[in-house]
């Protein structure tokens, strides 16, 4: 049986933010719906006295805020990632309204460290850093200005994650124990894997251009949700594959990476 946990085990990740002050209404927003962990990745100004002012009494959240190089170094330690969007993607990637996908974080935070990202304010997120996420988050909006200021992003997306806390279903019970979801470390750990396993038994990406089946694949696997024993299944199965064709003479390329 496993009790709810509280929002901090929710991380806002905010992707190259362009004005401190925004960083400072983030905070302040996340404060007012009982969030705490917010990460930056390569902000263009921090820290910065704008984002003081604007925190407006949630100084201890800038103050233990941590900066970082890149998304996937944000979300290493995260075994369930959400992303905002605003544009039409792809429809391998999986996408919900704002209201079902915090009910959806809120529900896997309770299996492991759960991260949603906001991309920069005029460029929104990269399809790169889009593809480390397992769904997307959609706010709706008038069709003809859908655009949103990052901190009031935000702040409908904590609001509504605060919702999906206080919600009885919330707090239910799962009927047997959960084994935790596998950290964005694992991940890229186990995609280099596959990919030295494509590479060895000579499998072609056969794609349009003949770029694009890495990227299909990882969409995949990310809506799979997988949990570490899933991670771990699959990369013996890779490994399996390996030493067969190490024992049916076939060529290995050094040790399976990650290890």
């Amino acid at each position: 049986m496993i009790q709810a946990v509280p929002l901090t085990a929710i991380r806002i990740v905010l992707v190259e933010p362009s004005h401190p002050g925004n960083i400072g209404a983030v905070a302040r927003a996340m404060k007012n719906m009982g969030l705490s962990d917010l990460v930056l990745v390569r902000p263009k100004a921090y820290p910065h006295p704008d984002a003081s002012a604007r925190a407006s009494g949630a100084g201890d959240l800038l103050d233990r805020a941590r900066v970082v190089d890149s998304v996937t170094d944000a979300v290493a330690d995260v075994g369930f990632v959400a992303a905002t969007t605003s544009r039409p993607r792809d429809q391998n990637f999986r996408a919900l309204d704002l209201h079902d996908a915090a009910a959806r974080i809120f529900e896997m935070s309770q299996r492991g460290p759960a991260a949603v990202l906001f991309g920069a304010e005029r460029t929104g997120l990269t399809n790169e850093e889009l593809a480390l996420a397992h769904l997307l988050i959609r706010i709706p909006a008038n069709p003809d200005y859908p655009s949103l200021n990052l901190a009031m992003a935000v702040q409908l997306t904590t609001y509504e994650l605060f919702r999906a806390a206080g919600s009885p279903a919330s707090s239910r019970p799962l009927s047997e124990p959960v084994v935790p979801l596998a950290p964005g470390a694992d991940m890229e750990r186990f995609y280099t894997h596959l990919q030295q396993v494509m590479d060895e038994v000579d499998f072609k990406d056969r794609t349009v251009g003949g770029t694009h089946l890495m990227t299909r694949i990882r969409r995949l696997f990310q809506r799979c949700e997988m949990d570490q024993n899933e991670v771990n299944i699959l990369r013996g199965i890779l490994t399996s594959v390996q030493q067969k064709r190490i024992r049916a003479g076939g060529a290995r390329k050094n040790e399976a990476p990650g290890e």
